[in-house]
């Protein structure tokens, strides 16, 4: 052992290292020391987190540019479409001066660190349609947008864990193979179709819920309903393949032979392991759960980011589109962000790959 090595672990040089296997002579065969807790949150420290962070930055550039290249390629002129109209008799003069204020005229790339300046600063510049500013008109839809998107994440996964648990559970053969059969169904449901079908059934025909003027309570049922079936499917799907894979490890041979209960066995041994994989799929769900949102939005006639989008669409009102797109990718990265850096807290194994990695 060098001198450097022997300051670092504190154990005198040529004095074997404690917990080694010792040879008939006295000595430590070599073998590489696991790293303690210590080294496992350096590790995460300086390696894991930064490398993730740089992912993330890199995630969002990507978003932007591919975002800001598709809008600029599409047909038409948001600006011509909005004060053209011979009504507003606004002169030549005058559109030219809204033009240069949005900067429509100016080279590509000039646009392009503009835009990019700004959502770095958080400013998307002015709505062409209204004037206003886009981020005051996120602001005010994003919260709606948010409220739906959790209720609705929260309704699929309890969805999700209900099919999951009794199709592992249920006593008879054919009840576990119909629940296994609902994910794919529910994954294959369009989301505004579903919207339809639950107006007309819920709403029109039985009227137990309104859809016109409703309370904020009754106005969230059909919503997040038709948010989180399709959401639940793949959830589902993960979880039921977990537990499938949890139940032929070694450990839960050894539980039920110590003549555990099948429901303790599944609750207290198998879901907690099942779990693990299910919190990326989750992850992911919940940040694609903004552009569900904004359909189901639009199939109800909420308030929030989906009803900005469908006039933004409408008028071609291209930097409220761009904020949309920005929003929707930094909610996607920020929640897969946390899920990366929660899941070696959740799973010893990461970590442990992680600190001996350094």
């Amino acid at each position: 052992m060098t001198a450097e090595a022997s300051l670092e672990t504190g154990v005198p040089d040529g004095a074997p290292t404690p917990g080694a296997p010792r040879t008939r002579g006295g000595g430590a065969v070599g073998r590489a020391t696991p790293p303690g807790r210590g080294g496992r949150v350096l590790a995460l420290l300086t390696g894991y987190v930064p490398r993730r962070l740089g992912q993330a930055l890199i995630v969002l550039w990507i978003a932007f540019t591919a975002a800001f290249v598709l809008l600029q390629a599409m047909p038409g002129d948001a600006i011509m479409i909005r004060f053209e109209n011979p009504e507003l008799g606004l002169s030549p003069e005058q559109i030219a001066d809204i033009r240069a204020s949005y900067g429509v005229d100016d080279p590509v790339l000039i646009q392009y660190l503009h835009t990019f300046a700004g959502f770095i600063r958080g400013d998307f510049g002015y709505s062409v349609q209204s004037g206003t500013p886009v981020r005051q008109l996120i602001a005010e839809a994003f919260p709606q947008t948010l409220v739906l998107a959790a209720a609705g994440f929260v309704l699929a996964v309890l969805l999700a864990f209900a099919i999951a648990f009794l199709s592992a559970s249920a006593r008879f053969a054919w009840i576990r193979t119909a629940l296994r059969s609902v994910p794919s169904l529910f994954v294959s449901v369009p989301v505004f179709w579903l919207g339809i079908v639950l107006i007309q059934f819920f709403s029109f025909r039985l009227g137990w819920v309104a859809v016109i003027n409703p309370g904020p309570v009754e106005g969230l049922i059909l919503p997040v309903l038709t948010l989180a079936v399709p959401i639940a499917a793949p959830i589902a799907q993960i979880l039921t393949r977990s537990i499938d894979e949890v139940y032929t490890q070694p450990f839960v041979r050894v539980v039920q032979a110590k003549g555990a209960s099948p429901s303790w066995v599944l609750w207290r041994n198998v879901l907690k392991n099942a779990t693990l994989p299910t919190l990326t799929m989750a992850g992911i769900l919940f940040g694609e759960l903004i552009g569900g949102a904004v359909v189901t939005e639009t199939v109800f006639g909420r308030s929030g980011i989906g009803r900005i989008t469908e006039q933004a669409v409408a008028h071609q009102d291209t930097p409220v589109l761009q904020a949309v797109v920005l929003l929707a990718a930094t909610v996607f990265v920020l929640i897969n962000l946390a899920v990366d850096l929660i899941y070696p807290k959740l799973d010893p194994r990461l970590a442990r790959r992680i600190g001996g990695s350094r």
